[in-house]
């Protein structure tokens, strides 16, 4: 069993003493590991950074083996990421939150895509909590935990849409929440394609987007713990909102 495909490192992990196992997300087998010889050389070792761009082939007896990896570097984002600590705080946040999610080896192209176009844009602060906030939305929707914000939940409306139900993710409007407006989740303008899209903002829509990662999506995955490196990214973002 052999296959060629283009992927984004999410982790690696020392085998034995000059092999790893890598981790990687490619458009037409998901989420594939292998082992790498010789993972830790010099001419290797520098290349196998988190959310490097990788020609990958795979090679195993058996389609069921773990198989081995060998690797062409495409190109690195750790220049990108290193540029600030939010961008640095923004790549492990993607790479893990993939790596606890994606079920192994089942396709996700159009996440894929999204996941590429959002790492190509580390290094631009300006537009990149945006579209980390977009990819997040998408790989909710994915995962079958998509919000519902076309239309308010209790009156079919489609105007003044300002909260979110956390137990439907469905938007409800400033007349229909009633006496529930406390019980619902704020719903900022930036997640409807509206506003300015402040950092600010952006740290709203992503507590509500958080509800429903720690609450839906980690809960259906044998309720394990979000990744540490979402909510630090979150901070970072918050204390650029706050500056």
């Amino acid at each position: 069993m052999d296959w060629r495909d283009t992927g984004i490192l999410l982790t690696t992990r020392r085998h034995g003493e000059s092999s790893a196992i890598l981790e990687v997300f490619t458009p037409s087998r998901g989420r594939h590991a292998g082992i790498l010889r010789g993972a830790t050389s010099r001419k290797i070792a520098p290349s196998l950074q988190p959310g490097a761009q990788l020609d990958l082939s795979w090679r195993a007896r058996l389609e069921d083996h773990i198989g081995s990896f060998t690797v062409e570097p495409q190109r690195s984002r750790a220049a990108l990421a290193m540029t600030d600590r939010l961008s640095l705080a923004g790549l492990n946040a993607v790479v893990s939150l993939l790596a606890f999610c994606l079920p192994e080896r089942e396709a996700h192209p159009k996440l894929y895509q999204r996941t590429e176009s959002l790492l190509d844009l580390l290094g631009q602060p300006d537009i990149w909590p945006l579209a980390y906030l977009r990819w997040e939305m998408a790989l909710l929707d994915e995962m079958g935990f998509g919000l519902d914000l076309s239309a308010c939940a209790a009156t079919g409306a489609n105007d003044q849409l300002i909260y979110v139900s956390p137990r439907t993710a469905r938007a409800v409007s400033a007349s229909g929440a009633g006496d529930w407006a406390d019980r619902l989740l704020p719903l900022p303008g930036v997640m409807l394609g509206q506003g300015d899209a402040t950092n600010a903002e952006i740290c709203i829509a992503l507590g509500t987007t958080g509800h429903f990662m720690h609450n839906r999506l980690a809960t259906a995955l044998g309720d394990r713990p979000l990744p540490n490196a979402r909510a630090v990214f979150v901070d970072r973002l918050s204390r650029t909102g706050r500056a």
